[in-house]
């Protein structure tokens, strides 16, 4: 069977949307460890717009600098607006609506007695491969991020930082096709750049399918937090748990037990084919009302329930996420 998988560069409106949030959660973080933050993203034109909630002993006066500061480190700064012009954000027309108040204190009830700060359900997917994810995700995320640092060490060569790369895997486990996205200014033949990152042959490669691909990002596009989760997580490959991770702090599980969730999937791997493990949080309680193991080789599926014993503080100091770390793991799509 044919199977498919996107990736797409922080450059991408919704990931800039991601990561602006997440830039704004680790200096929130940097002056309160402790801190509650749950912001969303909406990027459009040369406009950011803020909202959500925020409880924390922090200075949060500095939303416009840190915003700015995000999209400069994505790529989308002076330099960048000069060459793309119209096509592009220009951060010296940048324009930020904050419509941030602070969380509901029936959720700090729970959360200071050391519960979730949110229900829900996530999912930890792992299986035999590179990175032990599938395979097609893996040469996606490859191909997009080789072709974002292309584009971003070298502003001259005018391709754009707004790029998706997509792969087909074949029946025989080979590269069917490649499909690239990536805005130029003028036309740069990048199919030799494709086999080399890849490694592997590929049948079919298409570069801008449109034929033309200049404006891009917040210009072309409105960005939102949260809607590439299935090229933050597993594709199609898994089911998809729990919210935006990059827009809230670890108390709302939908990082943390996400990840917690991959952790353990690795653990169960094994020598089986694929594992997937299913929790669930319930807010203000610190224990998990499920956590399901599912275990396939050779096409047999084995599944259990198991038994998680540690308190969402323990949880979130394993992962190392009561630091600012979040934007980091934005940036690498939570490092899968």
């Amino acid at each position: 069977m044919k199977k498919t998988a996107e990736a797409v560069s922080l450059g991408h409106p919704d990931k800039t949307a991601d990561f602006i949030s997440s830039y704004i959660l680790d200096k929130i973080i940097a002056q309160d460890a402790h801190a509650r933050y749950a912001v969303e993203v909406m990027i459009k034109d040369n406009t950011v717009v803020l909202g959500g909630e925020i409880s924390a002993n922090a200075n949060t006066k500095y939303m416009y600098v840190w915003a700015k500061k995000a999209l400069n480190e994505i790529g989308y700064n002076e330099v960048y607006s000069k060459i793309w012009g119209d096509c592009a954000i220009n951060t010296k027309k940048l324009k930020v609506i904050n419509l941030v108040g602070k969380q509901s204190g029936d959720i700090y009830r729970g959360i200071k007695q050391n519960g979730w700060g949110d229900q829900g359900v996530f999912v930890g997917y792992a299986c035999r491969g590179a990175n032990n994810i599938n395979p097609e995700l893996y040469y996606a995320r490859k191909l997009n991020a080789e072709l974002y640092n292309l584009a971003k060490s070298d502003p001259n060569m005018k391709l754009g930082l707004d790029i998706k790369t997509q792969v087909t895997i074949d029946d025989d486990g080979g590269i069917e096709t490649v499909i690239v996205a990536i805005p130029m200014l003028e036309d740069i033949d990048l199919q030799d750049f494709v086999l080399k990152t890849l490694g592997i042959d590929v049948k079919n490669i298409i570069i801008n399918g449109t034929g033309r691909y200049t404006s891009h990002g917040s210009i072309a596009d409105c960005g939102i937090t949260g809607r590439k989760l299935a090229c933050d997580f597993y594709s199609t490959a898994s089911p998809i748990g729990g919210g935006s991770p990059w827009t809230k702090d670890a108390s709302k599980a939908d990082l943390t037990l996400n990840l917690y969730a991959r952790q353990l999937a690795l653990q169960y791997l094994d020598d089986n084919d694929e594992c997937f493990v299913y929790l669930s949080s319930c807010i203000g309680r610190a224990d998990l009302p499920s956590a399901t193991v599912k275990t396939i080789k050779n096409g047999i599926v084995h599944m259990k329930n198991i038994s998680i014993d540690k308190k969402p503080d323990e949880i979130i100091n394993i992962l190392g996420l009561n630091k600012p770390v979040f934007a980091q793991l934005c940036r690498h799509s939570v490092g899968l």
